[in-house]
């Protein structure tokens, strides 16, 4: 968790700041006091002539026509304001605050020119059925310009266990592919050169096994380590806050994403160990704020466990990713992106000590928002996902994943995922929002947003501390509270129409959703159960032992002190040691972590 440094308040802002840097200077900061940006006799000129407005234009109009609300709110609850002035940012200071795009404090962007010089990469979340189903899939969506994969997984394997285990077949292929043995993942990409494409992979508990399958089967295409490219998402403390897909405790859990994120310095230069994520945090209910404030907290939780190992911060920073929400309150998602980027570029510089700039830099992958998706009314999921997607790439995303509009009903269908991909196309090729960097930036409105939400990912950085950090937070349930409470009160207004939702509480139809639904063939699960039960047949099961034995031996070591454990999961996996095998090493050794009841 971010240690905050010991300092005043920076200023008396109507909604206060908690800040965190020194007052040394622009380069320290937003949070230098004393510095006001703007001439005071035309600050006072300004709140002077709203003064004048407010009596003598807008009293009279809302006196004959009243607002439509008598309180205006973003989807966190912050208020909304009538009108954004200079008066609303008394101190902003251009250069400290916004700077330049590829400069800090990268408010702006991580590259001088973002989009004008190269678009993000555009991905689909796809997935389903068995490695056969998916790499169809994957090939038809490269041929429709797709320029990255982004792996779906099923149940069994995001829980690690094989699909022929009980607790995964019923959920065979249903909401991604079936991986359980590296037989799998050579299939998911046969005919696919991973030198060629970036590879994001939505796994987060059996990272580490995934992760060393995907390793082997480039091998197996004559592809060195060095030369992949793409994500694995190993973002193990939000499982225990939000997702739930995780097999051990959180600390020897935290013990191996930092093996991980290791053994990617050593051998991955090109890969992102971990994608820090605040997407399924939102998906649980939480608030932009909330999203914010927890995922950078997990994220400044891994850099301190990395440099407890002895890795120096510069050796493994530039190659930590972020990824976010993109939910519906266009600018709220806007300024999120915008206050992550100060704050992480403030937080590695200040409190880590990082040198490198590369080091200082947020990328992040954005998805629009599942949980934002109705059932009713399915086609008016394109309109939600368009404006989604916007806000990611107005934000400044390196990476974007659109859902298609039948999602709240079943997996995509080939022609809803064509959709969803033509929807960034368009806004890529049709729009012009990428034709100029961060168009919005210098706005009274974002700018004024953006430090309302960095007050309050500071605030919540505060109350972690004083809990003992991030960990201490989930063990006392403080997160999982903090969102259970923010999902509640988001789903008290839509029942009480006091947020509309289209289709769902206002403008609602009769009519049942007329869209083909893709279904898993049994087929499928068949041709799973009979490789996996050919792989266990035809391996060398007596290597594999030794190489389950070596894992075991290892993982028994000290949390802290213990030898990395990915070489010897790679090894098992070389043997064609299975998803369920591997993990239930860890199991055996750790223990299976159950979640406390939140009261």
């Amino acid at each position: 968790m971010a240690r905050q440094g010991d300092r005043a308040t920076k200023r008396a802002r109507a909604a206060g700041r908690a800040s965190t840097a020194e007052p040394n200077g622009a380069e320290e900061g937003r949070a230098t006091p004393g510095r006001p940006a703007h001439d005071g006799t035309g600050a006072e000129r300004v709140a002077a002539e709203r003064r004048r407005w407010e009596r003598a234009t807008l009293e009279p109009t809302i006196a004959h026509s009243p607002e439509r609300l008598a309180r205006f709110v973003t989807t966190s609850g912050l208020p909304i304001e009538r009108l954004y002035t200079p008066a609303d940012l008394p101190d902003f200071d251009y250069l400290r605050d916004l700077g330049f795009p590829g400069e800090p404090p990268f408010t702006r962007g991580v590259h001088p020119t973002m989009h004008r010089g190269r678009l993000w990469t555009m991905r689909l979340f796809s997935g389903f059925g068995d490695a056969e189903d998916t790499n169809q899939r994957y090939k038809y969506l490269l041929a429709q310009g797709q320029t990255g994969l982004s792996v779906a997984f099923d149940f069994a394997t995001l829980v690690g266990y094989d699909s022929d285990h009980p607790i995964g077949r019923p959920e065979f292929g249903k909401c991604g592919v079936a991986v359980s043995s590296l037989r799998d993942m050579e299939l998911l990409f046969d005919g696919i050169p991973l030198d060629q494409v970036t590879t994001s992979m939505t796994i987060n508990g059996p990272a580490a096994i995934i992760w060393a399958m995907y390793i082997v089967a480039a091998e197996k295409q004559g592809l060195p380590m060095h030369l992949l490219g793409g994500t694995i998402q190993n973002d193990v403390l939000k499982e225990y806050t939000a997702q739930n897909t995780y097999i051990i405790p959180p600390r020897p859990g935290l013990k191996l994403v930092v093996d991980t994120i290791e053994f990617g310095a050593q051998h991955l230069p090109r890969w992102n160990p971990v994608s820090i994520s605040g997407y399924h945090i939102r998906e649980a209910g939480s608030t932009a704020i909330q999203e914010l404030a927890f995922t950078l907290a997990d994220g400044f939780t891994y850099v301190e466990a990395c440099i407890a190992r002895g890795l120096d911060v510069d050796s493994f920073a530039p190659r930590l990713s972020y990824f976010f929400n993109a939910h519906s309150d266009f600018f709220e998602e806007i300024a999120k992106y915008r206050a992550a980027r100060r704050i992480w570029a403030h937080e590695l510089k200040h409190t880590y000590g990082a040198e490198s700039e590369r080091s200082l830099w947020l990328r992040f992958h954005t998805q629009t928002a599942g949980c934002a998706l109705t059932a009713q009314q399915p086609e008016v999921n394109v309109v939600r996902v368009a404006l989604q997607a916007l806000a990611g790439v107005l934000g400044g995303t390196q990476s974007l994943h659109t859902n298609a509009m039948d999602e709240a009903l079943a997996l995509p269908t080939e022609k809803t995922a064509r959709i969803a991909l033509r929807t960034q196309q368009v806004i890529a090729h049709e729009s012009g929002v990428v034709n100029t960097v961060d168009p919005l930036g210098g706005s009274y409105f974002v700018e004024a947003l953006t430090n309302r939400m960095e007050d309050g990912a500071r605030a919540y950085f505060a109350r972690i501390r004083e809990l003992g950090g991030v960990i201490r937070a989930i063990e006392s349930g403080y997160i999982q509270r903090e969102i259970a409470d923010a999902a509640m009160r988001y789903q008290r207004e839509i029942d009480d129409s006091e947020r509309i939702i289209v289709g769902v509480n206002a403008y609602a139809i009769e009519e049942p959703p007329d869209v083909p639904l893709l279904r898993v063939s049994e087929e499928s699960e068949r041709r799973q159960i009979e490789r996996l039960t050919q792989v266990r047949r035809e391996r060398d099961n007596e290597a594999l032992r030794r190489r389950l034995g070596d894992l075991r031996a290892a993982a028994r070591r000290d949390l802290q002190d213990g030898p990395n454990l990915m070489p010897y999961i790679v090894e098992a996996v070389r043997e064609y040691g299975t998803l369920g095998e591997i993990a239930d090493v860890l199991r055996e050794v750790y223990g299976e972590y159950r979640e406390q009841i939140i009261v």
